[in-house]
């Protein structure tokens, strides 16, 4: 985000306070973990709140923001930790009474609606089956996968969904959720910053995420090491910081490429775009990405990613053969990179096509269509003999949809009248 407007504001208690739209989501932007899925949640709560709705966000407690604060007109209240924030939030809808519940579902649901009556609008980034076991074991993760696959269709089966890829939403439908309860409404971008940054005059690899290990780094650092024959000089950026980051420290010294590896941790925005500007390929090898919005970020400084086909959102984020190259298997991933890095020609112009992808993913549009998918939420859950708060509620979204205040300008978005329609104003020539 290009600039960020911060309030500090005195402990309010928990107490209840007039909310339009309420978002229940595990983490928020400043949290540690924090990565896209985050910033997808903060432009659509900042985008509603500029159009004058109450909005306000719950998430999990953590030492690098206090516990209440406005960011960009939206109150954030942080409570709880990674397990306890769920309770803590189903108490607080329960308290609050919101018009309208956004229950942001990161594997483990928040379940909203057993508390809530008034309409709830889930939002599902991408499917969790790979990651349970990865992340909890294979007992704990047998419980996730669980409670996202049996459990929470059943909670949210009167729930509107909204998500940020077809790949996910086909995942969704195979769970047993009516497609036509699924809208798709894609990620957008900031406006690539300016860089003093030139292109490194070396080969350079570039991965960019969390430290964790579903996102696996460790196929990046494979990649440098099947490849330094070939390229002596090669060398390999990771940009990001999280837990995992001793186990690939040690996979790097395993397979001899420790000293060609940067480690460059957690850095400000300006400081990760003057790194994207200076690599050659950017390696995405997550296990599952909802979109990717680290493929676009590296697109827009003319670097084309290689990623994984069955991460799902790498489908749409990568224009297979245009804007970077999807492969099924980590010796594909080495072919894919070598070939990038040998030919200057196809690198170049792959590298101007993710540019223009990137440029093409923009957030007003992103967050006129979440609007839609909220107003028919709202409008669903009108009793028959008519709300005049939900009725207001409504039709302030139906502004926002149609291009009103809290969007940078006032084209009309397309037709949803299909629920399953994606979403892609805005997004013309990237097919």
């Amino acid at each position: 985000m290009e600039s960020v407007t911060c309030i500090n504001v005195p402990r309010v208690l928990d107490r209840p306070v007039d909310t339009d739209v309420l978002i229940v989501n595990w983490r928020d932007t400043t949290h540690p973990e924090g990565g896209g899925s985050e910033r997808y949640v903060h432009q659509v709560a900042q985008g509603l709140a500029a159009a004058g709705l109450r909005v306000t966000l719950f998430c999990a407690a953590h030492d690098r923001a206090p516990a209440d604060e406005v960011v960009d007109g939206v109150r954030i209240v942080r409570r709880g930790s990674r397990l306890s924030v769920y309770p803590r939030a189903l108490a607080f809808v329960r308290r609050t009474r919101p018009r309208l519940v956004v229950d942001v579902q990161n594997g483990i649901p928040f379940c909203s609606t057993l508390v809530r009556r008034g309409p709830v609008t889930a939002v599902v980034y991408h499917v969790h089956r790979e990651q349970w076991p990865i992340v909890f074991g294979r007992v704990m993760g047998r419980v996730g996968w669980w409670l996202e696959s049996i459990i929470a269709p059943r909670v949210y089966r009167r729930s509107r969904y909204v998500t940020i890829s077809e790949a996910t939403r086909g995942e969704m439908v195979g769970l047993g959720i009516g497609a036509e309860r699924i809208t798709v409404v894609p990620v957008g971008i900031e406006p690539i910053p300016s860089v003093t940054t030139r292109r490194s005059a070396i080969p350079e690899l570039v991965a960019l995420g969390r430290l964790v290990p579903h996102k696996r780094v460790e196929h990046a650092l494979e990649v440098l090491a099947r490849l330094s024959d070939r390229w002596p000089d090669l060398r390999l950026t990771i940009i990001g910081d999280g837990w995992w980051e001793d186990q690939l420290r040690a996979e790097a010294e395993r397979l001899g490429v420790a000293e060609r590896v940067t480690f460059a941790g957690y850095v400000d925005e300006q400081g990760k775009h003057e790194l994207l500007a200076s690599a050659w390929v950017h390696l995405c090898p997550s296990i599952k990405e909802g979109w990717g919005l680290v493929v676009n970020e590296a697109g827009g400084h003319g670097v084309p990613t290689v990623g994984y086909r069955s991460a799902g959102g790498l489908r749409e984020s990568v224009l297979d053969g245009v804007s970077g190259v999807l492969v099924d298997d980590l010796d594909e991933m080495t072919a894919a990179a070598a070939r990038l890095l040998e030919d200057d020609e196809t690198r170049a112009a792959m590298g101007a096509a993710a540019a223009r992808h990137a440029a093409s993913l923009e957030w007003p549009v992103t967050v006129r269509n979440f609007a839609a998918v909220l107003a028919r939420s709202v409008r669903d859950a009108i009793p028959a003999g008519g709300d005049p708060d939900l009725a207001h509620l409504s039709s302030t979204l139906d502004r926002v949809a149609i291009g009103g205040a809290g969007t940078a300008d006032g084209a009309v978005p397309p037709a949803l009248d299909d629920p399953g329609t994606a979403a892609v104003a805005g997004r013309a020539g990237t097919a």
